[in-house]
């Protein structure tokens, strides 16, 4: 799979249809906050990874739009025999700096240590929060709601180093 920065129509519908997997059991279950709670690690994973401009995060989260991009067209066009390789608007979040990063690094080794700890049903969760997430977070609109992270990620970074450095 290659690097993308645009999501297709069709890449939408594979994030889609991974979201709906993840809320249908919620939604038809007792609708339980800690049912979500997974999902939604993944999908903070996926946010930090998408503030990275390079890196190996930065890498995960362009190649998940290309594999949406291709799973989605695929499935589009196989089940209702349309295409779906239209593009939308592409965002993205600016502006990570070097404590910020630190903040980043933290976040998804916690991440990947709760994942460790999970059963299997929550580890595909994790992993559906974050494919969602990635995927959701290649649009302008997504984007645009969490353009706040990068700042908030590097002031949290900021405040670190100078309670280390006893600055404060």
């Amino acid at each position: 799979m290659t690097a993308t920065t645009t999501l297709t129509i069709g890449g939408l519908l594979a994030a889609l249809l991974v979201l709906v997997a993840n809320l249908y059991p919620w939604w038809t279950g007792k609708r339980q906050m800690k049912q979500l709670s997974s999902f939604g690690k993944g999908f903070g994973g996926a946010a930090l990874a998408a503030s990275c401009p390079g890196g190996i995060l930065g890498w995960v989260h362009s190649h998940t739009g290309g594999i949406a991009n291709s799973v989605g067209e695929k499935a589009g066009s196989v089940g209702t025999g349309t295409s779906s390789a239209a593009g939308l608007s592409a965002g993205r979040l600016v502006g990570l700096s070097a404590t910020g990063a630190v903040v980043v690094a933290v976040g998804v080794f916690l991440l990947v240590l709760s994942w460790k700890g999970s059963g299997a049903k929550e580890k595909k969760r994790i992993v559906g929060g974050a494919f969602v997430g990635s995927v959701f977070l290649l649009t302008a609109g997504v984007a645009g709601l969490l353009g706040w992270l990068p700042a908030a990620l590097n002031s949290t970074g900021d405040q670190i180093v100078a309670a280390v450095q006893g600055a404060m």
